[in-house]
């Protein structure tokens, strides 16, 4: 395993279809693959995305049918180069999908599949709320894949406020954190850097966060801001406000240096909890 590897995000638009989140997302590779960048990671539904009122309502198709996992596996392949797939709409059984995640090698092979656990089940304010679970299945299992350049510990979007999600991956080996993300704008602004490099601190591990930027057809907007964040919570690259590729070039060994001088992950205390009643005076 080589301890220094160039990562990319991809701040890919929300597409409306196969074809055209495909394409961007080609174009996307290719200027990161320019830059060197050996690991490319996409945002969450970068294989499309739309919303109809509440419900989330993105093109789905089953993996063997689904263009876009298909056409980003021929390009790993015929690029010699890893990518991670922040997640794609993939049929479930009762007309439901999947938010599912890939990690694909340099052969094409898909490594690792993961399911999202923490549906955006939200109301942001009157008039304003998000039902992932109208549509989605909810997965059960948190995935770590070891690949070249370090294991990566699989999450997506609204994971990313489940902070015991990220404990236990690093407890059980992840070096990098992935967070791809369709972030609301408004929770963005608010919450996107402070999570993300929270996540980072009380793991010590990188957090690599590709976030979808603009707005979505049916109604939302995604954040933009990309970020590659080291294990001492230093934002290193941010992607801004428009569509592009950010790239970073980052050294594994210090996932290790950071646990060994702030060991908290060692811990496993828990602590015993006293509710007092309220009472009357004395």
């Amino acid at each position: 395993m080589s301890n220094q590897t160039k990562i990319a995000c991809l701040q890919t638009r929300p597409r409306p279809d196969f074809a055209s989140a495909l394409v961007e997302a080609t174009r996307l590779a290719d200027a990161a693959i320019a830059d060197g960048a050996e690991l490319l990671v996409l945002p969450e539904y970068c294989g499309g995305l739309r919303t109809r009122g509440v419900a989330f309502a993105p093109p789905s198709k089953s993996e063997e049918e689904h263009l876009v996992l298909q056409g980003l596996r021929d390009f790993a392949r015929r690029r010699r180069v890893w990518i991670v797939i922040g997640s794609l709409a993939i049929t479930a059984p009762g007309d439901r999908i999947y938010n599912r995640g890939f990690v694909i090698d340099d052969t094409g092979t898909i490594r690792s599949r993961y399911d999202k656990i923490h549906l955006f089940d939200i109301d942001l304010s009157e008039g304003v709320s998000y039902r992932e679970s109208t549509l989605v299945t909810a997965g059960s299992e948190a995935v770590l894949v070891e690949t070249p350049f370090g294991t990566l510990g699989h999450t997506i979007c609204y994971d990313l406020r489940f902070p015991g999600l990220y404990r236990s991956l690093a407890q059980a080996g992840a070096d990098i954190l992935l967070v791809p993300a369709a972030f609301t704008k408004k929770t963005g602004q608010a919450h996107w850097h402070v999570l993300n490099r929270t996540r980072a601190i009380e793991n010590g591990a990188f957090v690599v966060a590709p976030c979808a930027i603009g707005p979505v057809e049916g109604g939302g907007e995604s954040y933009g801001h990309s970020l590659i964040i080291d294990p001492w919570g230093d934002v290193l690259a941010d992607g801004g406000d428009e569509p592009g590729v950010i790239t970073q070039t980052i050294n594994i060994d210090l996932v290790a240096q950071t646990r060994q001088r702030i060991p908290s992950l060692v811990s496993t205390h828990t602590y015993p909890v006293r509710t007092e009643m309220m009472r009357g005076a004395a």
